[in-house]
């Protein structure tokens, strides 16, 4: 009682009743837009750097000011002096320095807007381009995340099949699991549904689901739930697991009192776009890996497919963050993650990069620092250039602020006038700083002309 409901969550056991007190600027458009207007005030890390140079360039250059007067006080005119200093005060605004990022960071959030990328924050666009390692989560963010049944088989010599698939139905109905909606999609279609009342039904989180179906005990859920409930495997359908398992599919048992009666196996297909992202990844030198709860056989059946060669089967759903913190901890490079579930949220914010799908949970998306709203995973190849364009660019202006202001302070403080006789007018160095500022601003827009 009195605990928050996040929108699109999915309640797996029990019913609840919830009042709604979130509306309007809460909803998830409102949200988005907030998100971009905040990725595009926010700070980036390299932002720091420009903070602790002003920090010593403004004291730097009200001494160099002070001691402009004081030399051509000295050595020349008072008029001279104060229109030197002026011009050295002037010429030395650190506009340009202050714009060099902010102007980039807005710029390129709305590049990635623009295709689909919505970017959380300024970080996550400064360090998606040192990515070494994405790892990418399977049901729903590598394949489509819609599993359907593709075979079924029972024990030898089964009594009264057509019960053993009605309590298969009435159990699965209760779970919201996309594996059992694809069971009784299947067990729908065949006309195997009926009103059976189903006790003690619960949803065991990364094992399956279990209850009391027409007073037998039923569970239903992977090889690790059968061995944990001590159920009696059946030599038939060991041999149909073996099988389905090499061709890539994920296995449910039925287990009716102990014993296992029946196997299922499901197929969920791999996105059409999912190789090509995965061989993108590799050519800019991203070691791509998938993270699963499935078992080894069936996860690098899948992996296969997509071209990926790093697995990390039989995951628990808790388990994904240490996951990812291992992989950080390896110190190879940052890395990125990429989920779409409420059980990926942990791992998306353990992450350097977190990247939620945009047909995820609301919790998965607040967990991310990017989010995919397009649902294509080519955009995490897209995601990772624009990160590229936009530093590049940062630096570009960096560099041009800092260069501007090297070269010019000493000509406003007047040492051409030896040689030429030349000093800088007040309003040309105005206009020179000014000049500074838009060449940032227009170096920046450059950045709605990068092809990524």
């Amino acid at each position: 009682t009195g605990d928050t409901v996040i929108g699109s969550t999915i309640n797996k056991t029990g019913t609840f009743l919830f009042a709604a007190t979130k509306i309007g600027s809460d909803t998830m458009l409102a949200q988005i837009v907030k998100m971009v207007a905040e990725a595009q005030s926010s700070r980036a890390p390299i932002q720091r750097l420009a903070d602790a140079v002003s920090s010593y360039f403004v004291p730097i250059v009200l001494m160099v000011a002070t001691a402009t007067f004081v030399i051509w006080y000295d050595f020349g005119s008072f008029p001279q002096a104060f229109t030197n200093m002026i011009a050295v005060l002037i010429i030395a605004c650190p506009c340009a320095l202050g714009l060099a990022t902010p102007t980039a960071i807005m710029v390129g959030t709305g590049k990635g807007a623009e295709h689909g990328i919505l970017v959380k924050d300024a970080e996550a666009l400064e360090i998606a381009h040192k990515t070494r390692i994405a790892v990418f989560d399977k049901t729903g963010t590598l394949t489509r995340g819609e599993p359907k049944v593709t075979d079924v088989a029972f024990m030898d010599n089964l009594e009264k099949v057509d019960e053993v698939k009605a309590a298969i139905g009435a159990l699965e109905k209760n779970s919201e699991h996309p594996l059992s909606k694809a069971i009784v999609g299947y067990i729908g279609e065949i006309g195997g549904i009926r009103e059976i009342g189903v006790e003690n039904f619960a949803a065991i989180e990364g094992f399956g689901v279990k209850g009391i179906v027409a007073g037998l005990p039923v569970l239903i859920g992977n090889k690790k739930l059968m061995e944990n409930e001590n159920v009696t495997s059946s030599s038939k359908l060991d041999i149909k697991a073996d099988t389905w398992m090499n061709e890539g599919k994920t296995l449910a048992y039925v287990a009716i009192e102990k014993k296992n009666v029946a196997l299922i196996a499901i197929a969920d297909t791999i996105k059409t776009e999912a190789k090509e992202m995965v061989n993108a990844l590799k050519r800019i030198g991203v070691d791509v890996w998938m993270i699963t709860g499935d078992n080894e056989v069936t996860a690098r059946a899948i992996a296969k497919q997509a071209g990926i060669k790093n697995v990390l089967a039989g995951v628990l759903p808790q388990e994904k963050a240490k996951k990812i913190k291992e992989l950080k901890n390896d110190k190879r490079g940052i890395v990125a993650f990429a989920g779409d579930g409420i059980n990926d949220a942990p791992a998306l914010a353990a992450a350097d990069v977190g990247i939620a799908m945009g047909t995820g949970t609301d919790v998965a998306i607040e967990s991310a620092g990017v989010t995919l709203l397009n649902k294509d995973l080519r955009s995490v190849v897209t995601t990772i250039r624009l990160s590229r364009a936009t530093l590049a660019i940062i630096k570009q202006n960096l560099f041009w602020a800092f260069g501007y202001n090297v070269t010019l302070i000493p000509v406003a403080m007047g040492v051409l006038y030896p040689i030429t006789g030349w000093l800088l007018n007040p309003a040309l160095a105005a206009f020179a700083m000014a000049a500074s500022s838009i060449s940032v601003v227009g170096n920046s827009l450059r950045l709605k002309g990068v092809k990524v």
